[in-house]
């Protein structure tokens, strides 16, 4: 005959601290001094047709609903997976619907997530050749400008691989790679079009064109003529794309103060902005 538990014990249970949860390693929080920026909360909102952005006030992450499953453009940091599938599920989607998320760059402010969204989601997530082999081990090139930080991420295991010019094709949408290297040799840009009623627009999901560096990094030394070089093939790639919607990985890039730009002839002027910052640090560095 089993013991009714007496009232003493029943407070006990009641009363008895929680376990320790383990502490989940996918989404351990990055925090540099641009966090709180980068990770400024924002509400999900449509850009055009089925194009969202589910991201924040300093990190853009895109999600594109193409009838036969979502395709997500970004992971931010890794601590911002549960709101980036938060928002998904404030649009009146599913995360478990996102088939693909793509990659702009191995860089933790970008890629942290990737990890914990794909386990979460069961994505493929979707890189260029060398962006593939940052991601799988979570941690910058030697060639990297930044690689000084040394900044680490939780790793993808499995990446697709898709080269410059090569499609993914899902549903009713299909998004181009478009190597736009300089930031890291593996930088790619994505572009899709979008329709809505009669109207179709040109989307385009930029990767970094920016400058940033470790401290003793010096773009003039000889040793970093290729990082030069792929700026300026990364550089004309972004003037070259078909742009009605510009969208960059960072949300303010160039003080932009709208999540997403309509004006024409914004990729243009992108990298034009990033050809400009690239001269005048090499004149710098000449001094």
């Amino acid at each position: 005959m089993l013991a009714r538990p007496t009232l003493l014990s029943l407070i006990a249970i009641v009363t008895a601290p929680a376990m320790p949860q383990t502490p989940d390693p996918l989404t351990k929080p990055i925090v540099t001094d641009h966090t709180a920026e980068w990770l400024a909360p924002r509400p999900p909102v449509k850009v055009f047709g089925t194009t969202y952005l589910v991201g924040f006030g300093g990190l853009n992450v895109a999600l594109i609903d193409t009838g036969q499953g979502l395709i997500l453009i970004d992971g931010a940091l890794p601590q911002a997976a549960p709101a980036i599938l938060a928002n998904v599920a404030k649009l009146g989607f599913r995360p478990r619907d996102i088939r693909y998320i793509l990659s702009t760059e191995p860089h933790f402010d970008h890629a942290g997530g990737l990890a914990a969204l794909a386990r979460d989601t069961g994505a493929m997530v979707v890189a260029s050749p060398r962006g593939a082999q940052g991601l799988r081990t979570g941690r910058l090139a030697m060639d990297d400008p930044q690689r000084g930080y040394d900044s680490r991420f939780p790793p993808v295991r499995t990446v697709k691989v898709l080269r410059d010019g090569e499609r993914l094709t899902l549903g009713n949408t299909i998004v181009t790679a478009r190597a736009t290297p300089g930031h890291t040799m593996g930088s790619t840009s994505w572009s899709w079009r979008a329709c809505e009623a009669q109207r179709c627009k040109a989307i385009v999901f930029a990767a970094s064109l920016n400058l940033v560096s470790a401290d003793d990094y010096r773009f003039s030394a000889p040793t970093n003529k290729a990082v030069v070089a792929a700026f300026a093939r990364g550089q004309a790639a972004m003037r070259a794309l078909p742009c009605d919607i510009l969208i960059t990985a960072h949300a303010d890039q160039d003080g932009a103060t709208s999540r997403f730009l309509t004006t024409p002839g914004a990729c243009r002027a992108y990298a034009s902005s990033s050809q400009r910052k690239l001269s005048q640090r090499l004149r710098q560095e000449a001094r």
